[in-house]
């Protein structure tokens, strides 16, 4: 019950975030560590009575090892990348940590996971309040496209991104499929609000023919 309590816990604060590993997975999580861990603990209870418990080699760290590897390829399955833009690396980490939790809770310990529990929904919930008001740099996709024939000069077109307060991290060159004229470039800035004004500046140039500003997340 106490495993159940706990990853139900952290999975809600998951849910409510629209995360995709959220309040069930949490909570089974966590249950499944506890109940491998009570199968490791009174294995003796479970084996045939002929055999003399002192045969018996009880090694619980192995069977701790083996969650947290296991727990690995779950936590996998919520991290995408897409462009810039890694998302999940959270919520994979706090299934890792309801993980650990279950097996506190599974022998025993349950000081260690209710402390556990309640510094990780600190965590994730007020971290989060400190997060928002640190500034920090964000990246993003800027793809502008021109007629062979009218492609703004280059410098002109750092410009425009220097002016709404980007930095121009990489620059590359290409020819589309429908025969444009390409700059390819990856920006930063301390203020993901300043893409809005960088796509209003393009949308008002005629000579833009395509354009795409994409900001990336975690």
């Amino acid at each position: 019950m106490a495993a159940v309590l706990s990853g139900g816990a952290i999975g809600l604060e998951r849910s409510l975030h629209g995360h995709p590993a959220g309040f069930r997975t949490h909570a089974l999580v966590c249950l499944a560590s506890s109940l491998l861990m009570l199968v490791t603990l009174y294995q003796w209870k479970w084996l045939p009575p002929t055999i003399a418990i002192e045969a018996v080699r009880m090694d619980p760290v192995r069977m701790a090892q083996g969650i947290m590897t296991g727990i690995g390829f779950l936590g996998a399955g919520v991290i995408f990348k897409e462009g810039l833009s890694v998302r999940g690396l959270t919520t994979a980490a706090s299934i890792w940590i309801t993980a650990g939790i279950g097996i506190l809770m599974g022998i025993g310990f349950f000081l260690p996971g209710i402390l556990g529990t309640l510094l990780t929904l600190g965590i994730l919930s007020l971290f989060r309040l400190i997060e928002d008001r640190v500034p920090r740099q964000s990246y993003a996709q800027y793809y502008v496209s021109f007629d062979r024939h009218k492609v703004m000069p280059e410098d002109q077109v750092r410009a425009l991104a220097i002016d709404h307060g980007f930095e121009i991290a990489t620059m590359s060159y290409r020819i589309t499929r429908a025969g444009l004229f390409e700059y390819r470039m990856d920006i930063r800035t301390t203020k993901a609000g300043r893409a809005v004004g960088l796509a209003k500046a393009l949308q008002n140039i005629e000579s833009v023919r395509e354009f795409r500003v994409s900001t990336t997340g975690t």
